[in-house]
């Protein structure tokens, strides 16, 4: 039986443009004392202003309506992934506060992944806040806590998450990932492995 992996989509197949909507906004920021998972919390007070310029912005398009490119090597390895594993791409589109319009946001996700992975059944896009409601083999994520219910759980490197010691990712049977070359090494490893213990 195939394993299933859950792949988050937002800083790890590719990172949306709310990080320039921020700094166009506040002017340069430094994220480094951000005491909040939450960016937006940096524009705590003044959501409405800021919702009145971007709420209608698509963050998955640069200002000449394309496409903003996944992550390098990503595409290439998820397909090779999806050759062996079932993939489910896993994300939410409802925002913290409601800072981006969730039906948009929905719909701006679905046409940015169908665009970059055909090869993916589109019935394995999930769109949902909670991801522990699903179970998976291994998660990919930027969160660990949004893997409990993976038994292998991949920690893509993110600023947000860089806190995260090794002893904790020991506890939570986590290992931290810095790109895509690193996942495919280490999920086409364990495939063959596992294999060839059959």
């Amino acid at each position: 039986m195939r394993k299933r992996i859950m792949i988050d989509m937002d800083e790890v197949i590719v990172s949306p443009r709310f990080n320039d909507f921020l700094e166009e906004f506040l002017g340069n920021v430094d994220y480094e004392v951000l005491n909040s998972y939450y960016r937006q919390d940096l524009i705590s007070g003044r959501e409405e202003e800021f919702k009145k310029i971007y709420q209608d912005k698509n963050l998955y398009k640069n200002n000449n309506n394309d496409f903003i490119e996944p992550f390098s090597n990503c595409i290439d390895v998820i397909r090779r992934l999806a050759e062996v594993y079932d993939i489910y791409i896993v994300t939410s589109y409802v925002w913290k506060k409601d800072i981006f319009n969730a039906s948009m946001n929905l719909r701006n996700k679905n046409e940015y992944l169908e665009y970059f992975f055909p090869f993916i059944d589109k019935n394995n896009f999930i769109y949902i806040s909670n991801k522990n409601l699903i179970e998976f083999d291994i998660g990919i994520d930027d969160r660990l806590k949004n893997m409990n219910n993976c038994n292998k759980k991949l920690l893509f490197t993110e600023f947000r998450n860089k806190k995260v010691t090794d002893e904790e990712l020991r506890l939570n049977n986590g290992i931290r990932v810095n790109n895509w070359k690193e996942i495919e090494e280490i999920l086409l490893h364990d495939y063959l492995v596992l294999k060839e213990d059959k």
